[in-house]
């Protein structure tokens, strides 16, 4: 039909909302818009219907007007006869719909895409994250494509020494000083934290020797004994591989005298602490798959964990002895002076008794606070008198006035907080282990069953 007759007709129809008109006069009516969209397959013009009084400037929108649908004129069949009613046909052109036709549609496929991108991309870092080396699924050192055979690897490594040199940062953070040589802190490629020992003064063997003999020493475990989780021996270079213990010695925590009262050890912590050193050297004399004597036993070298667990340091670096007891022994005197047993000097066969002796030793000082050396007996400094005339007067003093001298051999800073019963133990251990016939001192097996039978 012509134009003018399809614009009529929609006008005339209130269900009518738009109609549009294609070439060879083709009229189409429409009583629901859609998408307010056209494509260049669907060629023609749309008109929507709109109020008269529709007016929007700034949008730019052509307002189709012929001669006879005069805007203002009232539309046949619709029930409204205000302002409102009045009718005007809008044209949107086909041209223009058909150049901007499709871009919406393109941009959400954009969007998706572009979001799709962007998960890949995150997926793959974090999966090259995972599984690179600083990453949860590092590789093993030794590329160990089973996890059993990664375990046992790890248990006791050989390191060169430019692994160590960059583990220590150049050996520049230092932790601890001793006889056999200095400790630094070091961390590892796998981001184990260690104690890196440069040994000094080690006597002349070959790297094999060497590593053979620490091999041994790695292979021992327990949980007052410090690990070892490897070594180097690199031309002149000996340095262990140890497990870092937070808290230092228990020199520094039991003889720190600027530190305050909230540091000081209290007695449980003291006791367990004894009870954890003479488990680890039972372990060493009679538990262990080698026979080892300390020969260095002393609050240096017994370190404390974050939970304050004692751990000990710097064992089998004497010599590993057979159990038969050739090898026995040591010609060169080994040892801290305060801690030595008295066959180091009149040339008798070592053995663990020596530990059993610095053992003793040691729970004299874990009970005082104080270094054995820095007792006052009756007015006399310990430095100027024997370890065993300490030990005589003090057992003396507490069969005489038992309550006041027990008092006397435990540290003030406890303020009288301590155990009275595990106090006598403790000091009837100390003087069995001291005594000078080491037939006479106990082993560390049934020192352990004596302190375990006052445990709380």
């Amino acid at each position: 039909m012509p134009f003018d007759d399809c614009a009529r007709k929609c006008l005339e129809n209130c269900a009518c909302v738009v109609f549009q008109y294609k070439e060879h006069m083709e009229c189409y009516l429409k009583s629901f818009l859609f998408n307010g969209k056209t494509f260049p397959g669907l060629p023609g013009t749309v008109y929507i219907k709109v109020p008269a009084d529709f007016a929007v400037p700034e949008f730019h929108l052509h307002q189709w007007r012929r001669d006879g649908l005069a805007i203002d004129e009232h539309v046949a069949g619709c029930a409204a006869v205000d302002d409102v009613s009045r009718k005007v046909l809008l044209n949107v052109s086909s041209s223009l719909s058909s150049r901007d036709s499709g871009k919406p549609v393109w941009s959400y496929l954009y969007g998706f895409l572009s979001a799709l991108l962007v998960v890949e991309i995150i997926v793959i870092g974090i999966g090259c994250w995972l599984f690179s080396s600083k990453g949860l699924f590092r590789h093993s050192r030794v590329f160990a494509i089973e996890e059993g055979y990664k375990l046992i690897t790890s248990n006791f490594q050989r390191y060169n020494y430019g692994e160590i040199k960059k583990a220590t940062a150049n050996f520049t953070d230092v932790i601890g000083r001793g006889g056999s040589g200095v400790v630094y802190k070091g961390i590892l490629e796998d981001e184990r934290v260690v104690a890196v020992k440069v040994l000094e003064n080690v006597s002349r063997q070959s790297e094999d020797e060497f590593q053979a003999e620490l091999s041994v020493i790695g292979r021992i475990y327990h949980m007052n004994l410090v690990r070892m989780w490897g070594c180097c021996s690199q031309g002149k270079h000996r340095i262990l591989v140890c497990e870092y213990i937070e808290n230092g010695s228990l020199a520094q925590k039991l003889f720190d005298k600027d530190g305050s009262d909230d540091d000081v050890l209290d007695w449980n912590q003291r006791f367990r602490i004894a009870l954890g050193v003479a488990k680890g050297l039972a372990y060493l004399h009679s538990e262990c798959s080698e026979w080892i004597v300390h020969c260095d036993m002393k609050p240096e070298n017994i370190l404390l964990d974050k939970d304050l667990e004692p751990k000990i340091t710097d064992f089998g670096l004497s010599k590993l002895l057979n159990r038969d007891g050739s090898d026995a022994i040591l010609t060169r005197i080994r040892g801290t002076r305060g801690y030595m047993a008295p066959e180091w000097v009149s040339n008798l066969p070592v053995t663990e008794k020596v530990d059993v002796y610095s053992y003793g030793v040691i729970l004299l000082e874990l009970m005082k606070g104080i270094r054995i050396s820095e007792w006052v007996i009756n007015g006399i400094k310990n430095s100027e008198m024997d370890t065993r005339v300490v030990v005589r007067v003090a057992r003396e003093k507490m069969e005489h006035n038992e309550g006041r001298s027990i008092e006397n051999l435990v540290d003030h800073r406890l303020n009288g907080d301590f155990n009275h019963i595990q106090v006598k133990i403790m000091f009837g251990i100390a003087n069995s282990c001291l005594e000078e016939d080491r037939r006479k001192r106990p082993n560390m097996c049934s020192v352990v069953q004596a302190l375990i039978s006052v445990d709380d």
